[in-house]
């Protein structure tokens, strides 16, 4: 086997082992509570919309029946409606990791894209031109507010984790302000902490789906056209050059002439960017509106499962899409379980597969090191009067 096949081998066999061990993990869960994982799991995979797939194999050999299938349909759609968010929040967190830097605030940049977007397209009106204005505010708002903790990490040497995180805390904060009782933003005549409902002139145009807040989108689209743009801009750009060297080796990167500082503040701006992008999308395509409950939970949440969608991804463009596909897949699955096990876990086992595949991922060093031991070991023999060369970064990878 050739390093290069044995190195791409590995580069898939590690997150395919994680997520086995994120299932286990919540298979046990599973058992702990009485409920079989066998059944369980079935269920799951039905609530992403696996019956919806299987209506279409030929002979329909697993008895689909149409009312099935109409769930199935439903099903899907509501994993599509997740899958979108969750591939731009990866994208926020995979852009900042290939620069070296720990985005936890995709969350905090998501808030501030929706709260954006809201704001431009309430004021300024319906139509085409209300939309567009809206939507490259929503996307501005997360360049703007992901670049704060790239200046403060590239010039104060501020760490990006803490920085990104109280800064998450802000974007709550302004948005409860907002659209809390008595805000700016708060519908009037409401007790109510939720705004206005947009026009629906200014909403994304939407391609499947029955229900008004669980329709297929635009955002899914420009969500596909984010991935090919992060590809192009890491691996065919200038910028995506020096966003990788500093992200390898920064002092290298600054001895070859690439200013670190720049980089670093470019790579947060347009991480923070995705994940304004995507609150874009739940402000114009999902929601129509902010609710105080969804902006300091559900918004931020999604900024968490980018972590996952990065880690699992290996922040590859494809990786990112498959593990958003996987998260939303779980999410929306987790949400039809009913009767196997307590509601409590129901709704809490996708969070906790995500954060076992997050544990895994994060000691993936560790299964490095297990398998390097029990795997053979080979004489290596060293010329006499050359001194051994040093081993090549990632050659044992």
């Amino acid at each position: 086997m050739t390093p290069a096949l044995r190195a791409r081998l590995v580069s898939i066999g590690y997150p395919l082992m994680t997520l086995v061990l994120g299932l286990l993990v919540g298979a046990i869960a599973v058992i702990i509570v009485g409920g079989n994982p066998i059944v369980v799991y079935k269920q799951l995979a039905d609530g992403a919309g696996l019956q919806w797939l299987l209506q279409w194999v030929p002979g329909n050999p697993f008895g689909v029946t149409v009312k099935d299938a109409k769930i199935g349909e439903t099903n899907v759609t509501s994993t599509l409606v997740n899958v979108t968010p969750a591939i731009l929040a990866g994208l926020a967190v995979g852009f900042a990791f290939r620069c070296g830097m720990f985005n936890i605030g995709a969350g905090g940049q998501l808030v501030m894209g929706a709260i954006a977007s809201f704001v431009v397209a309430h004021f300024v009106g319906g139509g085409i031109v209300g939309m567009v204005l809206a939507s490259i505010a929503g996307v501005l708002a997360g360049f703007l507010y992901g670049a704060v903790p790239g200046a403060l990490r590239a010039y104060r040497g501020a760490h990006e984790v803490i920085t990104t995180i109280m800064l998450n805390f802000v974007a709550i904060q302004i948005g409860r302000y907002l659209v809390g009782i008595g805000g700016p933003l708060q519908k009037k005549n409401s007790g109510t902490p939720f705004s206005e409902k947009l026009d629906p002139s200014v909403r994304w145009p939407h391609f499947w789906g029955e229900f008004e807040t669980n329709q297929v989108h635009l955002g899914l689209l420009l969500a596909l056209i984010a991935v090919v743009v992060y590809w192009v801009v890491l691996e065919r750009t200038t910028l995506g050059y020096e966003v990788r060297s500093v992200g390898y080796n920064p002092e290298a990167a600054r001895y070859g002439g690439v200013s670190v500082p720049r980089a670093v503040v470019l790579a947060m701006a347009i991480a923070g960017a995705f994940a304004g992008l995507a609150g874009s999308g739940e402000t114009l395509g999902h929601y129509y509106q902010l609710q105080e409950n969804t902006l300091s939970g559900v918004l931020v949440t999604l900024g968490f499962t980018g972590i996952a969608v990065a880690l699992l991804g290996r922040n590859h463009p494809v990786g990112i899409v498959l593990a958003a596909f996987l998260f939303a897949g779980l999410d929306s699955g987790a949400r039809q379980l009913s009767g196997e096990i307590p509601a409590e876990l129901a709704r809490a086992l996708a969070t906790i597969i995500q954060g076992a595949v997050i544990l895994f991922v994060g000691g993936e060093g560790l299964l490095h090191w297990i398998f390097r031991a029990r795997g053979p070991k080979k004489e290596r023999t060293v010329h006499p009067t050359m001194p051994e060369a040093a081993p090549t970064p990632g050659a044992d990878l």
